[in-house]
Order: structure tokens, then C-alpha cells, then sequence
């Protein structure tokens, strides 16, 4: 396995040495940074972690519309584009030969300067900080500066707020599972309408995500908040409540009436497991009332 590890690290490494000497004669490519788990120290990458690469460039529109470039730096199985996680960009995504996974995130230069001309006297601002933490704040490795901003992109890093996680209020813990009770209704409903494909989709994606959401909350409110809940559910088994874990083996069911409804019902005990551990945890209300009328209706009907 740690072989297997060194040759996948290899290949990499040649990767980014191809496109590095390749985008050294390009001049709309100004700068080019690797950032992801192939520079984390904390979980570093293994053989199955992908390559990311962020290129800042005066001609960003070139190396989304077109993919002959990718093969540049090896022989592409496959390519698209898609956005980036925050939403605000668009990536090249592509698979080479040896299924080397490799996300080209394509940036404006000048929004990338307009990142780096923040002033030191002021606060970053939070949507800022956020971003640039989600990019650079794990780890990054500069590849490629042409205009020499390395420097103010790490003094940047440097002072990027480390706020902790605040507890949900009242409110948003409401809001949480009125979302989350709303939506098993919707689901139950589709299931007996016959339309699995709509139930599912929600099941999977809706209510997995709010389950994810108060997941955090917990763990968080039981191990302090600045527990380190990573993001979008990564290494969930690491951190989770152990309790979560094995309930999450039955919350998901197969395209098929009967499992789908029993895959909801444990998806509905498996939160609101969850959400009273939270709520006892924060001094929170959990609507029990509405969680029970619910519960009694989608049983009765299912």
C-alpha cells in the first residue's frame, strides 16, 4: 500500500511538473497554486486523493471553453466543467490516463489581486475570510508567480480570523428541524403517489444534508466548539457521534417502495436522535409535539 502510495505521488508530481513548465510559457497564466489535500499535512493525501490546482489567468474564458490544453500535461480520458464548491467559479475537471483525478480551478487574475490588495489596518471581511480560508487554509503550495503575490497571499493566510463555530440559536435549530420534518412529509407523500425517484432524491440529498447539519451541531456540543467538523461531511466517520454512524447504515434505501419507507423511518429516528442529544446538550426546545403528529401520520399512511 505505501508503494502504491509513492508511484501515485510520483505520477503527480510529474503532473504538476508538466503543467508547470508548460504554463511557464504562457502568459495569460499568471499564477498557478496546489491547494487541496495533495499539500495537507493533517489527513494528507493517499493513493485515492485527487490533484488541485488553482490557475489565475488574464484569459480564464480559454481554458473553460476549450480542453485541448489538458492534454499538455498527460493523456485525458475524459474532461468537463463544472463549479467550483463555493459556487463562485467555474473548474476543468479531468481524468488521465492511471485515473489521475485533477481539478483545474479557473480564476480571473484580477479577482485574485483584488484578494491580495486588502488592507492590513482592516478586518478581512467575512465572506472573504471565508473563501480564502476554505482554499489556503489547510495548506497550499505555490506552483507558478509571475507577478510575485506569493508573498501577500501567505501574509494574507496569516492573518485570516479563526472564529469559532457558533451554536445554533433557537431559531436556527427550529428551522432545522421544521426543514427536516417538512421534508418527510414531502418524501412520504411521493412515496405514495409511486414517484420513488422524487422520494428518494429527497431522502438522499435533502434530508441527509440537514442530518449532516445537526450532525455538526452535536458533535460540536459535546466536544467543544472548536471541534473540527471538517466540511461537506468529510471524514464523518471520524468525528461523528458513533451512534450516527450505525444509524446511517439503514437511512438510505434502494429504489424499491418498501425500503424506501423503511429508510425513512430510520432516517426520522436516526435525527431525532441526533437533534434531543443537541438540544439537551445547548438548552434547546425540540418541537416533540409536531415531530410525534408527523411521525403517527406517516405511519398510519405508510
Amino acid at each position: 500500500m505505501v508503494s502504491n502510495e509513492r508511484t501515485i505521488s510520483e505520477l503527480y508530481e510529474k503532473l504538476i511538473g508538466k503543467f508547470t513548465d508548460w504554463a511557464e510559457g504562457r502568459p495569460d497564466i499568471r499564477m498557478a497554486v496546489v491547494i487541496g489535500s495533495r499539500t495537507r499535512t493533517d489527513h494528507a493525501a493517499d493513493e485515492w486523493a485527487d490533484l488541485d490546482v488553482l490557475i489565475a489567468t488574464t484569459d480564464p474564458k480559454h481554458y473553460l471553453e476549450t480542453s485541448e490544453w489538458t492534454g499538455e500535461m498527460g493523456k485525458p480520458l475524459l474532461t468537463f466543467t463544472e463549479e467550483t464548491s463555493g459556487g463562485n467559479e467555474q473548474e476543468r475537471r479531468v481524468l488521465y490516463e492511471g485515473m489521475l483525478d485533477v481539478d483545474y480551478a479557473v480564476f480571473p487574475i484580477a479577482k485574485i489581486k483584488q484578494f491580495f490588495t486588502l488592507n492590513n489596518d482592516k478586518p478581512i471581511p467575512a465572506e472573504t475570510a471565508l473563501i480564502m480560508a476554505n482554499a489556503f487554509g489547510r495548506g497550499f503550495r505555490v506552483i507558478l508567480d509571475k507577478d510575485g503575490l506569493s508573498k501577500r497571499l501567505e501574509a494574507i493566510i496569516a492573518r485570516l480570523p479563526q472564529p469559532l463555530p457558533q451554536p445554533p440559536s433557537q431559531d436556527e435549530f427550529t428551522q432545522v428541524v421544521s426543514d427536516f420534518l417538512y421534508h418527510c412529509v414531502w418524501t412520504a407523500k411521493h412515496v405514495l403517489r409511486g414517484e420513488l425517484w422524487w422520494a428518494l432524491t429527497c431522502l438522499h440529498c435533502r434530508l441527509a444534508q440537514l442530518q449532516l447539519r445537526m450532525t455538526e451541531w452535536q458533535a460540536r456540543a459535546s466536544h467543544g466548539r472548536g471541534f473540527d467538523t471538517w466540511f461537506r461531511g468529510r471524514f464523518l466517520e471520524e468525528w461523528a457521534d458513533p451512534e450516527v454512524i450505525e444509524g446511517l447504515k439503514t437511512a438510505f434505501g434502494h429504489y424499491d417502495r418498501q425500503d424506501a419507507v423503511a429508510a425513512l423511518c430510520e432516517s426520522m429516528k436516526l435525527f431525532r436522535q441526533t437533534a434531543i442529544k443537541t438540544a439537551n446538550k445547548l438548552n434547546l426546545h425540540y418541537p416533540n409535539d409536531a415531530d410525534e403528529k408527523i411521525t403517527q401520520w406517516i405511519r398510519s399512511r405508510l
